[in-house]
């Protein structure tokens, strides 16, 4: 499926089912309360302009595999957090308010149209040495927020760039800047090795999972309940021959200017909303 191309099934992971909807606002027994999904727009003193920061929990459920997740999620915040619960394969529930209740409702009846990923797994390029420490998670918060891809491990893995912070490629000098050390990563890894890289949006996040014949990116847009993100250019490494996608709240979207060659698809996803779901086949 893939030629000259780092990669690794992460081992361990299935895609989870879709959220479901909590008549209470108290969390179920046992599970792990998240904050709402969102954008917060922060004031940039380089450049005297508000900077997009995406406050994710994507590396919350990664940190915690097999943990229950509950969200209390407001208005539209609710959609996102179903979209986002889906896209990391988190075993959730949602509850929200009244406003949130239609489109809490359109979203899971549109997750449950989409291709289940029965048998894939993420596919990443990193493996990362998770500490448990809030410099660690703010690390794999960084990774994230800017499409690197990992699994957390506890060796190295073939195939994979080996982050352990604190060693000497990663030194905990760094370490203690979480942004630096996303760029040193980013660096070591190289661009071209990328699995996944996204174009044209600060405030989408991606995932991808895959298997022998197949892979499903998943588009997450954490400001799509105000602002729509158009003309978004995906790059996948992978030899590919087909493309379709899925977008929630839209009709049939068809993919523009896709190019396939040995290394790599490419598309571009002419409107996102909220959430998207593109499947590739050989």
């Amino acid at each position: 499926m893939r030629t000259g191309l780092v990669f690794l099934l992460a081992a361990g992971m299935i895609r989870a089912a879709v959220p479901e909807i909590a008549s209470s606002p108290d969390p179920p027994a046992g599970a792990i309360k998240l904050p709402t999904p969102r954008v917060n727009y922060r004031m940039d003193v380089a450049s005297a302009s508000t900077a997009p920061w995406v406050e994710t929990n994507g590396w919350r459920i990664l940190r915690n595999p097999g943990a229950r997740f509950f969200y209390d999620a407001p208005g539209p915040s609710a959609a996102l957090s179903a979209a986002e619960a889906f896209e990391f394969s988190a075993s959730a529930t949602i509850h929200t308010d009244a406003a949130g209740q239609a489109p809490l409702s359109a979203m899971i009846a549109f997750l449950r149209t989409l291709p289940s990923g029965a048998g894939m797994k993420p596919l990443v390029n990193i493996g990362l040495h998770d500490d448990g420490t809030p410099r660690s998670g703010e690390v794999m918060n960084l990774l994230i927020r800017r499409n690197l891809l990992f699994e957390r491990v506890t060796s190295p893995q073939p195939g994979l760039l080996d982050v352990k912070l604190g060693s000497s490629q990663f030194p905990a000098s760094l370490a203690a800047n979480p942004d630096v050390m996303a760029h040193l990563i980013r660096q070591n890894l190289g661009d071209d090795k990328r699995l996944l890289r996204i174009y044209g949006s600060e405030v989408v996040i991606g995932r991808l999972d895959g298997d022998s014949s197949h892979a499903l990116v998943h588009l997450l847009n954490y400001d799509g309940a105000r602002r729509h993100v158009e003309g978004l250019r995906i790059r996948v490494l992978g030899q590919y021959t087909k493309a379709r996608a899925w977008v929630s709240g839209l009709d049939p979207v068809r993919l523009l200017d896709v190019t396939f060659t040995p290394e790599a698809a490419e598309f571009t996803l002419p409107e996102l909303n909220i959430y998207a779901l593109v499947e590739l086949e050989q």
